[in-house]
């Protein structure tokens, strides 16, 4: 694992966490979203995440996990998926989007879940800038140690 190998895997942090900021903010915006274009409430978004390998420079092309030819090379992320969790049910006759028996299917969204998880992928993304802080300044240590 090489100096730009850390630093190009805290890069796959801080693009996934991102997206994940991005889309719990969404979640958030929707919490009161009954009608969206696909029809019913807005469905609370989940990101989904896989480790991503990818070659090193001088590898054989080999497709197995462990083959040490083959670098982590960080996160990916393969999608953006909706909750399947129920609608929260509220009782509002009076509502336009009240079904026959006065009841109106809001979005799946917690807010305070979805809080939660801000607050998470914030801490991680945090957790990235530092991580490719410290590998700067370990080779810019390194640097200076080679011109004494």
């Amino acid at each position: 694992m090489g100096f730009y190998t850390s630093i190009e895997v805290s890069a796959t942090g801080l693009s996934a966490e991102r997206l994940a900021m991005d889309t719990i903010a969404n979640n958030i915006a929707n919490v009161n979203t009954t009608r969206t274009a696909e029809g019913g409430p807005f469905k609370r978004q989940l990101v989904v995440y896989a480790q991503k390998n990818e070659p090193t420079a001088g590898s054989s092309g080999s497709t197995d996990a462990n083959d040490p030819a083959r670098s982590s090379a960080g996160v990916e992320v393969v999608g953006v998926v909706n909750d399947q969790a129920p609608d929260r049910l509220i009782y509002d006759p009076s509502h336009p989007d009240a079904d026959a028996n006065g009841y109106v299917h809001m979005p799946n969204v917690d807010v305070v879940k979805e809080m939660v998880d801000m607050m998470a992928a914030s801490r991680a993304y945090e957790a990235n800038v530092t991580a490719i802080q410290e590998a700067r300044a370990m080779g810019t240590a390194t640097l200076g140690l080679l011109k004494a």
